[in-house]
């Protein structure tokens, strides 16, 4: 099930975002879900490799990281 949002963004964000869609040449909708997806995915892995690092005495590298949240 999909859910709407709706959002205000400042002048020079939506101008980049239209040049971005239509570079892209894609939909308005499918950029921002894959921009959404893409910043989720990057920021479990920095909360889960902070997690890492404070409870492990080795230290993890990003690809152990990268591997555990793939």
């Amino acid at each position: 099930m999909n859910a709407r949002i709706t959002i205000e963004l400042p002048e020079k964000i939506k101008t980049a975002l239209d040049d971005a869609i239509r570079e892209d040449g894609v939909s308005p909708n499918k950029f921002v879900v894959t921009a959404l997806e893409d910043y989720l995915f990057v920021r479990r892995f920095r909360n889960l490799r902070e997690v890492m690092i404070a409870e492990s005495e080795a230290a993890y590298n990003d690809k152990d990281v990268f591997d555990l949240v793939s």
